[in-house]
């Protein structure tokens, strides 16, 4: 039973990932118009998950603040190297086409759309694994966990839609492929049915590397996106975004303690 029970809240978790079918409502004009506000929402999302939830989550399990800083630091690099590679992969080859081919590929490089979705792969699997160590002590505090971790993954995934959308993806695509990164939670849960409570002790450092993911994906390619747009009446709406979705993770830390 203790096991039926953590594999429904991951099941739960996993479709709150569909949370951008409120979307297909709009029009496809009208999405794209609108989506330098999920932008700005995001980096305020991801810039919160990070300095109020992950970083603070890693400190209070006991790492040193040598360990924290290096982790992130790692999370950093290991993300820039990620970025290089996609960029690398998606220009290899262009210089060997036709003047009659070129035209019919787009080559700007868009890794923004991987590199959140493998940032968001490593965070849904460490959800999983905290919702399954959390209903080994008991069924009521995994439920409370599970109710956190919806509420915070609310946010967290209509902004990570908007990133794709900003990348260029349909919205078929990016929801199809936001689920499959959310469905990672249930490697994390079976990682903690093979191996049991004692994964969670790997969680702190993990924790901190995806926080210097989110850092790096919020302060290299959303930050620089925010700023090319033009006009006060914009700026201004996109930095309420990134106020909304900062002070949403704040009063989930807050009001989840």
């Amino acid at each position: 039973m203790l096991w039926i029970y953590a594999l429904t809240a991951v099941v739960i978790v996993s479709l709150v990932s569909f949370v951008g079918l409120f979307t297909l409502s709009l029009r496809e004009g009208a999405l794209r118009r609108t989506v330098f506000v999920l932008v700005g929402l995001a980096a305020g999302t991801l810039f919160g998950d990070a300095f109020i939830h992950l970083i603070p989550e890693a400190v209070e399990a006991g790492l040193s603040e040598a360990a924290v800083g290096a982790a992130i630091m790692a999370g950093i690099l290991l993300f820039f190297m990620l970025e290089k590679f996609f960029f690398w992969h998606h220009s290899h080859g262009a210089h060997e086409e036709s003047a009659e081919t070129i035209g019919a590929h787009d080559h700007a490089p868009k890794p923004l759309g991987a590199l959140v979705l493998v940032a968001d792969f490593v965070h849904n699997m460490l959800d999983g694994i905290i919702i399954g160590a959390s209903f080994l002590v008991s069924i009521e505090v995994g439920i409370a966990t599970t109710i956190a971790v919806i509420i915070h993954e609310i946010p967290q995934e209509i902004a990570d839609f908007g990133l794709l959308i900003h990348s260029g993806w349909s919205r078929g695509r990016a929801l199809l492929w936001n689920f499959f990164s959310a469905v990672s939670a249930f490697i994390g849960l079976v990682i903690v049915f093979l191996v049991g409570a004692k994964v969670e002790s790997f969680v702190p450092i993990a924790a901190a590397v995806t926080a210097g993911a989110f850092i790096y994906i919020a302060g290299s390619d959303l930050v620089p996106e925010l700023q090319k747009t033009p006009g006060w009446k914009k700026t201004l709406i996109q930095l309420a975004a990134i106020i909304i979705g900062f002070t949403l993770l704040l009063l989930i830390a807050v009001f989840g303690e």
